[in-house]
């Protein structure tokens, strides 16, 4: 079995005592399940991709009932569509949703996967792009577009990079570090193409803190303060699956019988 020192050092000061279980974990099957709420056919993922997906508040009356305003909603990172299947299975009234994916690659399997799961109805209501998201925040006229956005981050993966023996020989600790900066550039031009009073949802599949709450908490460092309207607020999410953390919850396979590694925090944007 192959083994990177670096990574095994950098997660044991992590973890503690807890990366050998959780490292054994990781390299057990995820625990998976067919999920079919609202969809043609059903599709297989993660559980707690489930969560992170139905996380994002949609643009309707508490209660659950259309509001009637409706509202475009956007999947950011998108591929391979798991999360995009969850979100479309609960649209009505108005509400359409962007998937976008940068990757033409990760596209591609994107648009199969939406082809083969979704009902003709709800496949007119998801559009398909291949946008920098990060870049669109810089267009000042995208500002306020999205009634609400998931952005479920390029992240390490170390369940992956555990299971893959190349890119666990590769893996040095500038990895999470230059991760986390691109998810910023993420999150924060995610927030501004938000919607006052819209939903934001940042998830990834990461372990290391700096690319869940270290990038949640930069979001309310910067636009949560000086008592803006439309400031970034803390909306943590409803599940009780997993463990919290100061800005969210993540769900860890070595406490959830396989699920995760999923860390999700979730935020509203203040009305002016």
């Amino acid at each position: 079995m192959i083994r990177n020192p670096a990574f095994e050092t950098h997660y044991q000061d992590i973890y503690g005592g807890r990366w050998g279980a959780l490292r054994e974990s990781l390299l057990a099957p995820v625990r998976s399940v067919a999920y079919d709420e609202g969809l043609a056919k059903a599709y297989t993922l993660d559980y707690a991709s489930v969560l992170a997906a139905r996380s994002l508040r949609l643009p309707r009356a508490e209660n659950g009932v259309p509001s009637g305003a409706g509202g475009e909603l956007l999947d950011a990172c998108a591929a391979p569509g798991g999360k995009t299947l969850v979100i479309a299975g609960r649209l009505r009234g108005d509400e359409r949703l962007l998937a976008n994916e940068l990757s033409t690659g990760r596209r591609g399997r994107l648009l199969a996967v939406l082809e083969e799961h979704l009902t003709m109805e709800q496949r007119e209501r998801v559009r398909v792009s291949g946008f920098d998201a990060a870049a669109l925040g810089s267009r000042r006229d995208e500002w306020g577009r999205f009634a609400g956005i998931l952005l479920d981050a390029p992240c390490s993966a170390e369940r992956h990079v555990l299971g893959n023996g190349r890119e666990l020989s590769r893996w040095t600790e500038a990895r999470p570090r230059f991760l986390a900066g691109r998810q910023w550039a993420l999150l924060s031009a995610a927030f501004l193409l938000l919607k006052p009073g819209g939903s934001l949802v940042y998830a990834t599949c990461a372990l290391d803190p700096r690319e869940n709450d270290g990038v949640a908490g930069r979001l309310l460092e910067k636009y949560g303060q000086g008592g803006r309207e439309d400031a970034a607020f803390l909306d943590r999410p409803g599940f009780t699956e997993g463990e919290p953390t100061r800005y969210g919850r993540i769900i860890l396979p070595d406490a959830s019988d396989g699920w995760g590694p999923m860390y999700v925090a979730r935020f509203r944007k203040g009305e002016p």
